[in-house]
């Protein structure tokens, strides 16, 4: 059993690490968060330390260290994107691994610096990028492996998650902490296209707004047209007639890949490979936050395949 240590406790992505360090079969000994709507560790763990101040939680830690001979071995890490770098540093000074949600850094230079401090403590950096787990991005990556064509991939990326007035107002909103909607919810996805058709060779962004951006990336096996939104009005009608806010699709060469569904363990599952020593390394997501940080920064221009809903 793993001692546990969890920031960012009051957070939307949080029961996801709660369930996964549940059900790998360790003990959150502390969480921190500045809110205090945390009953979801009564669901987990809720004999735990929740702390609203650094300080004290910090006090705490060390005393378990010292007095009482127990060790943090992992911090896992949920708080809003720009302050991932920061907190990674803290866990590794706390003597513990860290496992931190996307985007690790939200610059490609941070991951310089991280990888000095990760080796002067002997500690390890670990990304949750679920979609390498998901059973049919895999079985896409074996197909891709094993196929010898001629030409590359022809891919058309959608994603529309909607989002109500509040996702402005909130960190999400406010590029210079969250980087954007491409790095906010297109993070992950640019991180699968990448671990499945190879090294990034171009890129155009041809649309960039505060609730939806896309462009175009050519990788060394496929050419790829994106589109990312969050806004409810680009959702397809027949998605909107059931009731449904989210809408994922895939299509290679034509065909789409149906990737809706098995999203409920990937956590648990990142977290087995983690404990094995197999999770995701900064070599492993530099390229993604490459390709985040340029789509950030590039000039809008009318080079490159446009994506169809443009």
């Amino acid at each position: 059993m793993k001692n546990f240590a969890l920031l960012g406790v009051a957070g939307y992505i949080a029961p996801r690490h709660l369930k996964a360090i549940k059900e790998t079969g360790n003990n959150l000994i502390a969480s921190l968060d500045k809110n205090d709507s945390v009953g979801i560790l009564d669901n987990y763990f809720p004999d735990s330390a929740f702390f609203l101040e650094y300080e004290r939680f910090d006090r705490y830690i060390e005393k378990l260290k010292r007095k009482e001979n127990i060790e943090l071995d992992y911090v896992s890490i949920c708080t809003p994107n720009y302050l991932h770098d920061s907190h990674v540093r803290m866990a590794l000074r706390l003597g513990a691994n860290a496992i931190c949600e996307k985007p690790l850094v939200l610059n490609p230079w941070n991951l310089d610096a991280l990888e000095v401090i990760q080796k002067e403590t002997n500690r390890e950096i670990n990304t949750i990028l679920q979609l390498r787990l998901h059973p049919d991005i895999i079985k896409l990556k074996k197909k891709v492996d094993s196929e010898k064509l001629n030409s590359k991939y022809d891919v058309d990326l959608t994603y529309i998650t909607s989002r109500g007035g509040w996702y402005q107002v909130s960190w999400k909103g406010d590029e210079a902490k969250s980087g954007g909607i491409t790095t906010n919810i297109g993070v992950h996805f640019f991180d699968m296209l990448g671990w499945v058709f190879g090294d990034l060779q171009e890129s155009y962004v041809h649309l960039r707004k505060e609730n939806k951006a896309s462009g175009y990336l050519e990788f060394s096996k496929a050419r790829v047209r994106w589109f990312l939104s969050i806004d409810k009005e680009d959702v397809p009608i027949k998605i909107k007639k059931g009731d449904k806010k989210t809408f994922r699709s895939i299509k290679v060469n034509g065909e789409e890949v149906e990737f809706s569904t098995g999203f409920d363990d990937l956590h648990t599952r990142s977290y087995e490979e983690i404990l094995k020593n197999r999770g995701f390394s900064i070599e492993k997501i530099r390229p993604s936050l490459l390709v985040n940080y340029d789509i950030r920064n590039q000039e809008i221009v009318n080079k490159g395949e446009k994506h169809f809903l443009l």
